[in-house]
């Protein structure tokens, strides 16, 4: 090989090594959820998120995201549209930590400042964990719906493992400060974020905190159809999630290699 394309080749490798960079940013933006309270609408959102992250650029199309979100889910039968809905009356209110590993992916070369590109759409997708704990207001009061028993569980994890898939648009506003907007889903495994699955459990052995809990139908009729056996829930395996950002970034690039991208 001819001692000037070795060179070439060697200074290529050693520039495209020296431009990889690291990226710490934050987000802010919007929560929801998508299961037995609501189970049509995949934009409705029903609370605040806020996030960190940390990224590692290994080139202009491809990164690895450490992230950690913040977020409140909630939903009401008593404003749902359904008849059928209203007459169930559950609600619940859950705080959601979630961290999650990210492989992100540009559609363009995007290195802030050293790039040619000033913005790009890209795509998101990676492996979390996230710890919630839904809760409910019955007589003014805030209860705790783990342990309750309400579907005729004993009790149901805190944490709950899901894949993160998300799209978004970024773009380079002043030298390595990048601002994005993105929505991503989430699939856990469980379908107890809302603490509504399954069956009316029976009654036997439930305190009457935990049956009011359980059968709230009746609370402005005096009519309960809780039934035990009957559906309470609609039956899909999960709940999912999504957190909805405008995010904000600074990278830290270590060489302008502009003839590589």
């Amino acid at each position: 090989m001819p001692k000037f394309i070795l060179a070439i080749l060697l200074v290529l490798i050693s520039c495209s090594l020296k431009a990889q960079t690291w990226e710490i940013g934050v987000g802010a933006g919007g929560s929801g959820y998508m299961g037995d309270l609501n189970p049509n609408n995949p934009l409705k959102v029903s609370g605040p998120s806020a996030s960190v992250f940390v990224k590692r650029n290994f080139n202009g199309y491809l990164s690895l995201r450490a992230n950690f979100t913040y977020g409140e889910i909630a939903a009401a039968d008593s404003n749902s549209s359904d008849a059928q809905f209203r007459q169930r009356n559950l609600s619940f209110n859950d705080k959601l930590l979630e961290g999650a590993l990210l492989a992100e992916f540009n559609f363009f070369s995007y290195i802030p400042e050293a790039g040619k590109n000033k913005w790009t759409p890209y795509l998101y997708l990676g492996l979390g964990a996230v710890n919630y704990n839904p809760t409910t207001v019955y007589e003014g009061q805030t209860y705790n719906l783990r342990g309750a028993e309400t579907n005729g569980e004993k009790t149901f994890s805190t944490i709950a493992i899901s894949i993160p898939y998300g799209a978004g648009v970024k773009y380079n506003i002043a030298g390595k400060f990048t601002i994005g907007a993105e929505i991503g889903y989430r699939n856990p495994n469980t379908d107890y974020l809302d603490d509504v699955s399954g069956y009316y459990p029976s009654k036997a052995g439930l305190t009457p905190l935990q049956q009011a809990l359980s059968d709230r139908s009746g609370e402005k009729t005096g009519v309960y159809i809780g039934t035990p056996g009957t559906q309470r829930g609609d039956l899909n395996p999960r709940d999912t999630y999504f957190f909805t950002q405008i995010t904000f970034s600074y990278t830290f690039v270590t060489e302008k290699c502009y003839f590589l991208h």
